[in-house]
């Protein structure tokens, strides 16, 4: 069952913590999960949590820091010394120590760095903060479990047991020659099947997929996710093995992803949360929003440039609303799934194939709403002129908008640009002004022949 956190439980644990029952927070927290245990953390008041925090053994609390909130997690860390957050840090895997280490402020990161009393899992730490956060050696751990192809099984099988005891998970075995080139994998049932004097050479499975350091993190993800795979070999410029890549970081790549890509739909500029100040917030939001009154205007514009239209038909000023929020709804609709295509890599051909099938889509869409509201027209006001111009312009501008909704996101991705800033008000503003535009301009042919 999982765990809960309840308003009763958080109120008994706080009890606790203020009557310094230390025995009793142990035997409460002894079974509960270290992800379980942020969680709290994240709900109490900073000083309980760093009560909570300096109580637990090592080994658990360096897990519950490094599933803590970025905000919450450096709230903590500013409150320990550098002497106790190398304590942490040597309970961790090595990405998951550098990832807490580059968070530090600079002058503090050498402290800690000096403090670790590992000296191997210091310098991998020191490496893996060279490479750049969003990409595969950003994202690699060092701890992995690694044979040399010339061993025989019997020797293979000792250093495994060896090299097992420094890694939490074993999900694959590499094979690497002399120079640490990485030759491939092995097969946990062969190596049991096979005789103890079988050299690693003639056993070892030669297809393995792997990445370089300098892989884009979404690229990691994409291959690992096609492959179905839970780890990933990481080499380096030569080909030599230097890290691996588990599922459980790839999950937080697709996570960040995921938020980025919503928060820029919106038409969010920057990596924003609620609990960001209002400065920052107003920073992310207002460019968009500016946009949006530039939209507007221009909207504005161009009614008062049919104004003869609207002295004459007064009744196409009342249609304009919903002229706009089709050709909005339609241009985000196929933005949508054009990025969502880009995103898992279904998009394939050229644009132009693109284009047209997406042309023909809206035009049979607009065609069957036309319809309807030609209908609706015709028989609430009885003029059929107004009727063929309104559901003539629905359709006009229905094909421009899934054909901008279309052409924004693979553009910008030819570009190198994130095509999920086309699917908020970017999309709906430009769509917006030319969806009035159009409109304007088919009524105005129809109706002042």
């Amino acid at each position: 069952m999982p765990f809960e956190i309840t308003k009763e439980y958080l109120q008994e644990l706080q009890l606790l913590i203020e009557n310094r029952n230390d025995d009793a927070i142990l035997q409460q927290l002894e079974d509960v999960h270290y992800a379980d245990i942020a969680e709290l953390i994240e709900d109490l008041e900073n000083e309980e949590g760093l009560y909570l925090i300096k109580l637990l053994d090592s080994e658990k609390t360096a897990e519950v820091i490094a599933e803590l909130d970025e905000d919450d997690r450096e709230k903590i860390l500013s409150e320990l010394s550098s002497k106790e957050i190398a304590e942490e840090i040597d309970e961790l895997d090595s990405d998951d120590a550098a990832d807490i280490i580059s968070e530090l402020p600079e002058e503090q990161k050498e402290e800690v760095i000096s403090h670790l009393e590992d000296v191997e899992h210091a310098k991998e730490i020191v490496e893996l903060l060279r490479y750049d956060e969003d990409t595969a050696g950003g994202l690699m751990a060092k701890e992995l479990v690694k044979v040399n192809e010339n061993w025989n099984v019997l020797t293979c099988v000792k250093e495994m047991r060896a090299q097992a005891e420094e890694v939490t998970r074993v999900h694959s075995i590499y094979v690497v020659d002399d120079n640490d080139i990485l030759k491939g994998r092995l097969s946990l049932k062969d190596l049991l099947t096979t005789s103890t004097k079988t050299a690693i050479k003639d056993v070892l499975i030669k297809q393995v997929d792997s990445v370089t350091v300098n892989e884009d993190n979404e690229e990691v993800a994409r291959i690992m996710q096609k492959y179905d795979l839970e780890a990933i070999p990481v080499v380096d410029e030569i080909g030599r093995l230097v890290g691996r890549i588990t599922i459980d970081d790839i999950v937080d790549v697709i996570k960040e992803e995921a938020e980025k890509d919503y928060q820029m739909a919106a038409g969010i500029v920057d990596d924003v949360e609620a609990d960001d100040s209002i400065f920052e917030l107003t920073k992310a939001r207002l460019p968009w929003l500016f946009l949006g009154l530039v939209g507007g205007v221009g909207a504005f514009l161009i009614m008062e440039g049919f104004h003869d239209v609207f002295n004459k038909y007064a009744m196409l000023f009342f249609f304009t609303p919903l002229i706009a929020a089709m050709a909005g709804n339609v241009g985000v609709q196929s933005s949508a799934i054009i990025v969502q295509g880009l995103a898992n890599d279904d998009i394939k051909g050229s644009i132009n194939k693109r284009l047209i099938k997406e042309m023909f889509l809206a035009l049979l869409n607009g065609f069957i709403l036309a319809l309807f509201l030609f209908a609706f027209v015709w028989i609430y006001k009885g003029d059929i002129r107004s009727a063929l111009a309104i559901s003539v312009s629905l359709i006009a501008v229905i094909v421009v908008a899934g054909i901008i909704g279309t052409f924004i996101p693979l553009f910008l991705d030819k570009r190198g640009v994130d095509p999920a800033i086309a699917t908020g008000p970017f999309i709906t503003t430009s769509n917006d002004i030319f969806g009035i535009l159009i409109y304007f301009w088919i009524a105005k042919m129809i109706l002042m022949i």
